[in-house]
């Protein structure tokens, strides 16, 4: 490109109170502003990070404290300085950084103004920035408070270490900026949402062999395992590396267990407030740190039978221009070359999941297992239709005047065409596991069984096969401890009598 000749320069230097009110803005949430003064705390090999909140006082904060390596007061007053870091300078591995703006980005989001206190070599240093202060002067400069007792939350400060203080919390008010109680509602349920959040983002920290500590008002926050790696029905595919010019990636797809199979605590923790449907795909790692989850990234949508289906990738930092990270550590786009590789294995991935929905669907439509129910795929459609020749029918038509078969076998096939198709398939869509079968009194049951046990007697199996048979579909499924009972009660009967 050919060099312009250049005589004069103006000064374009960015006015402080405008810039600064402009960091506010680049799109924080309340759980991305913690979680990025955590990267903080862990760059500086925190063990123990505390997060405290006072919400009911008229003047309430959130503070950070964690028992890091601290600051000197340059090196504290570098950090305050927006864009402290180069983000194309090279960082050490454990370093959870990007552009030297989190700190004061995330802060200001959330808060006018922002307290920093670190412990050093036995030196204590603080630094503030006030917004108020700012818009006043003009000014790019900070406060250095000479006393720091009277600081709320320093008491948490060990012998090292660092307290980031957010006070003005104008953004976390709801608008209830005059109402004490309606505030400290609105924050505690905003802190109360933030806490899953860094269960998830920071679970590799949590599970360590030495463990990151992080509290929440005193209490420890438990790691979120969103690949629930601890339940033995858990599916994991062996480990793919591909090596790039500016390092590896890492590549590992899981397929979760069915809802049967996890407690229900554990299957609603592990999905969070959106659901399965929404928490299924890439999970993509910088540093250990999770930095976006529940996304295909455009390469498949988002279906029921792949809900299960979770990857996890990590990159390291050194990749964070190829990935363009965002200053939020929010937002990532996928290099093609990482994009053709995952092209190539996503329906292995997705393969997984569908396995293990249409296996167990194939067994409660299975025709040797006697269900309610036939499953018949033709001309490109699917059709459930009742089955008429389950003992129970059977044997209540075979009781009935011949007159009156006809009737009860037509009204058996509108059950089966009056079936809610659209209605199934939006509960299914949205939250299929709440989907159960309804419950059937002693006698309605009694009578199934009796029917079922009769005709499968009559076909000489066995009644440990017989057991095997019902076990697996409705209604006997549903109350088999209720059908293992009439079971033996009718088996001792045959045998008395």
């Amino acid at each position: 490109m050919k060099e312009i000749s250049v005589s004069r320069r103006a000064d374009a230097t960015p006015h402080a109170a405008a810039l600064i009110e402009g960091l506010r803005d680049i799109g924080y949430s309340l759980e991305t502003a913690i979680s990025d003064i955590i990267d903080n705390s862990i760059t500086a090999s925190a063990r123990r990070i505390q997060i405290i909140t006072e919400t009911y006082s008229d003047e309430p904060h959130i503070a950070i404290v964690d028992d890091g390596e601290g600051m000197t007061e340059d090196e504290l007053v570098a950090a305050m300085r927006p864009g402290s870091q180069n983000p194309l300078a090279t960082r050490d591995e454990p370093d959870l950084g990007r552009f030297g703006l989190g700190l004061k980005s995330a802060s200001f989001s959330q808060c006018r103004r922002l307290t920093v206190v670190s412990r050093k070599a036995g030196q204590t240093s603080a630094a503030i920035w006030d917004l108020d202060d700012v818009a006043g002067r003009n000014e790019w400069a900070v406060q250095l408070p000479d006393e720091t007792s009277g600081i709320p939350a320093v008491d948490h400060l060990g012998t090292t270490g660092t307290l980031v203080l957010w006070q003005k919390l104008d953004r976390l008010t709801g608008g209830y900026s005059h109402d004490a109680a309606k505030r400290a509602e609105v924050i505690n349920q905003r802190i109360a949402e933030t806490e899953r959040h860094l269960r998830l983002v920071f679970h590799r920290f949590m599970e360590e062999a030495k463990p990151l500590r992080i509290l929440l008002n005193g209490r420890v926050l438990r790691p979120l395992d969103p690949f629930a790696r601890k339940n033995p029905a858990t599916i994991a595919d062996p480990e793919e590396r591909l090596a790039l010019i500016h390092g590896d990636v890492e590549i590992q797809s899981f397929t979760l267990p069915h809802h049967k199979q996890m407690s229900k605590t554990d299957w609603e923790d592990i999905a969070g407030p959106e659901g399965h449907l929404k928490s299924q795909g890439f999970y993509l790692y910088r540093g250990k740190r999770l930095i976006i989850f529940g996304t295909w990234f455009r390469l498949c949508r988002q279906s029921e039978l792949t809900k299960l289906s979770r990857v996890r990738i990590d990159i390291p930092n050194s990749m964070d221009a190829d990935w363009k990270i965002d200053v939020k550590k929010s937002s990532a786009q996928l290099p093609p070359i990482v994009r053709d590789r995952l092209k190539k294995v996503i329906e292995r991935i997705q393969a997984g999941s569908k396995r293990t929905y249409n296996k167990r669907g194939q067994k409660l439509v299975n025709h040797e297992r006697l269900p309610m129910w036939h499953r018949i795929q033709a001309d490109g459609q699917i059709r459930y239709r009742p089955n008429v020749e389950h003992p129970a029918f059977a044997d209540f038509a075979e009781n009935l005047p011949s007159d009156l078969r006809r009737g009860f076998f037509n009204c058996i096939a509108l059950v089966g065409a009056s079936l809610p198709i659209e209605t199934l398939h939006a509960d299914m869509a949205g939250t299929a596991e709440e989907i159960v079968p309804d419950r059937v009194d002693e006698d309605t049951l009694a009578q199934a069984v009796q029917a079922t046990l009769s005709v499968l007697m009559g076909a000489r199996k066995d009644i440990k096969e017989i057991m095997s048979l019902m076990k697996d579909v409705d209604p006997f499924r549903s109350a088999w401890e209720d059908t293992q009972r009439i079971i033996a009660a009718l088996i001792e009967t045959r045998e008395e009598s």
